[in-house]
This record gives C-alpha cells, structure tokens and sequence, in this order.
C-alpha cells in the first residue's frame, strides 16, 4: 500500500480524534439541551469506529473479519478509555465509567454498520 493510500486512510481517524480531544477539553461540552451526554457519546464513538474500520479494513465498504471488527473496537473504545481519563484533568468535566459504557456501544453501533455495508456491498457486486 503506498504511503499517500495509508495517508488517506489514517488522516481522518487521526483528525477524529483530534477533535474529540478537542470537545473533551472544553469546560461544558457543545450538545443542544435535547441531545443527552449518553447519546452524544455513542454516536461520536460509533463515527470514531466506522473511521477505524475504514483504516484498518483498507477503504469502506469492505468485508469487516473478525480481525477489522476487533482492530476497530480496540482503536475506538480504547481511545474513549484514554478520553474518559484526560477528562479527569480538565475542568468542570469529569470521567465517568458510563460515558465509557456508551463509547463502547457507540463502537460496536459503527462496527455493525460496516459489517451490514459491507455484506450489502457483496451482495450487489454479484
């Protein structure tokens, strides 16, 4: 795979990231008041995840093998661990274990979308 290919891939997971470090290191989170934190946790983890799989899987849609599902969830979830815990350094916010539970369902949310994208991909391909 070339460099500019690995570049393409990688680069949007990395700037995700970024700007979830971005959002966690603000005093009060950006939500509209009918937006809950446990819902904008699953949701920016289910995007962090499908960027994951993007990279790790090589392009989307591809066929997410149980390796790509497990890469992906280890990148995302893991990387709302390390969020969870930069949280406890910044103030006004706070980590807490169940905005980790949602991080962690978020991920296995955007997995199963590129699992079901892909099979349909396959599919129409025949």
């Amino acid at each position: 795979m070339s460099r500019v290919r690995r570049f393409s891939l990688w680069a949007p997971l990395i700037g995700y990231m970024v700007a979830i470090f971005f959002v966690s290191n603000l005093q009060i989170a950006p939500l509209p008041e009918e937006v809950s934190d446990k819902t904008a946790h699953l949701w920016a983890y289910a995007g962090l995840a499908i960027l994951a799989v993007r990279a790790v899987g090589g392009g989307l849609p591809c066929r997410v093998m149980l390796r790509v599902a497990l890469l992906a969830f280890l990148i995302a979830a893991g990387y709302g661990i390390f969020d969870e815990v930069h949280q406890l350094f910044v103030p006004g916010r706070s980590g807490d274990v169940f905005d980790w539970f949602a991080d962690a369902s978020g991920s296995v949310v955007g997995i199963a979308a590129c699992w079901l994208w892909g099979i349909i991909a396959l599919r129409h391909r025949v």
